[in-house]
């Protein structure tokens, strides 16, 4: 078998090549010449600050020794968490993968490595060094398989969390694959967890799996709230939670509500807008809490004006179109729903489509809290878009059939089936005219 060639190989080369000392070669790379001495006769193993000191001096591209180095790190000595460590964040941030994967699948042989490699994950993950991250938690996930561990439940929801995008399909299937392990995660990861369960599938309008986790997080938010006078469960919930407790309560019934809207259940969603508007059980005091509960009302005040509008009341049309006229991250909303409603009740809303007409092009919105859920957003936009055109069509007006197109090209590239579909038919129906 051919002898591999090791760095010390390939630096007693250039010693040799360029006739200097190790004594010399210390002093041009800064390491002291009694360690470099030591590593040269094979007596010390390289840390990974003498390697970056050594392909330095020898004008090497960083990451050159890289794979050599994985190999001295298992066999040439006994693998220590001091040298692998600083070299698994360093082949992070040069994009080494291949080192990274072979380090994690051989160190992952004895499970001691296992606790050590899952921080380091985590560390990467909030660096947002995401492939990384996913190679460590990956390996991590595969070696803790049979244990049920917490540890292995949180490797799967950063699998999760970096596997969502763009294409709803390959979200539906990351949140597949996520679900069963949801009930083994800390209780503090469960409500964030869920949430996104909650936004995948309403963007699919899966509104059975909407419902299901939609009552699971109020189940889970409204336990944990009522044990957190308990210092263990606050200390453990706050540290961890994107939004207060209350807010995951509130947040549940918001979703409750929209779930029926989208149904077209109007009376039963107008009957809940009381359950996420009502603020008074809340205990804790303070700006933060006083902002989320005027957010929820005012949704709530919003979600009234749509729900009569959608329900048939024209007369308060209105009143709803100046509500949200000075909140402009509502119009777009407003937008979509009143022209789905003037279809279904044969309106004329030509007016507030000219006053709004630059909250028609697609765009990301902004709440108070954070963006808007890609998806959902996605989604209204594509249905908006065959609404608008179904509007247009219905009343044979000009640029009609140009929506209808945009809509069809714009619902394939998010995936949305339904309203491709729909866009086809109407661009049918507009050639048939």
């Amino acid at each position: 078998m051919e002898q591999t060639v090791t760095i010390r190989d390939e630096l007693w080369a250039y010693l040799t090549q360029k006739g200097l000392s190790i004594n010399r070669f210390a002093l041009l790379s800064g390491i002291h010449s009694g360690t470099l001495s030591r590593i040269m006769k094979g007596q010390q193993a390289m840390a990974m600050s003498h390697l970056e000191r050594i392909t330095r001096t020898l004008g090497l591209a960083e990451d050159y020794f890289f794979t050599k180095y994985v190999e001295e790190c298992l066999y040439l000595s006994a693998p220590t968490w001091r040298r692998i460590r600083p070299f698994i964040l360093r082949s992070a941030q040069l994009e080494r993968l291949d080192c990274i994967e072979r380090l994690a699948r051989s160190l992952l042989d004895n499970l001691i490595y296992a606790p050590l490699l899952f921080e380091l994950a985590e560390e990467l993950f909030q660096q947002e060094l995401q492939q990384s991250a996913a190679i460590l938690y990956e390996n991590v996930a595969v070696s803790e398989k049979y244990q049920h561990s917490e540890r292995l439940a949180l490797c799967q929801y950063r699998l999760f969390l970096m596997a969502l995008g763009d294409d709803p399909q390959r979200n539906l299937i990351a949140a597949t694959l996520f679900e069963s392990y949801v009930t083994r995660l800390d209780e503090a990861y469960q409500l964030d967890a869920i949430k996104q369960l909650v936004h995948i599938h309403y963007s699919l309008h899966n509104w059975e799996k909407v419902e299901e986790w939609t009552q699971e997080l109020h189940r889970l938010a409204s336990i944990q709230y009522k044990l957190r006078s308990r210092a263990d469960q606050e200390n453990s919930t706050t540290k961890v939670l994107e939004r207060p407790l209350y807010f995951y309560i509130l947040y549940a019934q918001l979703m409750r509500s929209c779930i029926y809207e989208e149904q077209g259940d109007y009376k039963t969603a107008l009957e809940l807008v009381p359950l996420y508007t009502d603020g008074s059980w809340i205990q804790e005091e303070g700006e933060d809490v006083n902002r989320i509960v005027i957010q929820f009302k005012e949704w709530g005040t919003a979600n009234t004006y749509l729900l009569r509008l959608m329900d048939g009341q024209q007369d308060v049309l209105d009143e709803y179109v100046n509500f949200v006229s000075t909140r402009e991250n509502e119009i777009f909303t407003a937008l979509f729903r009143i022209v789905q409603t003037a279809n279904r009740y044969q309106w004329d809303v030509d007016h507030i489509l000219q006053r709004f007409s630059a909250y028609i092009p697609y765009r990301r919105y902004s709440g108070i809290f954070t963006k808007r859920n890609k998806q959902i957003n996605d989604d209204h936009h594509a249905r908006f878009r065959s609404e608008l055109a179904t509007y247009y069509l219905s009343r044979r007006r000009f640029g009609g059939k140009e929506i209808a197109m945009r809509s069809v090209d714009f619902t394939a590239e998010v995936d949305n089936e339904r309203n491709v579909i729909k866009g086809k038919i109407l661009v049918d129906f507009e050639i048939n005219i």
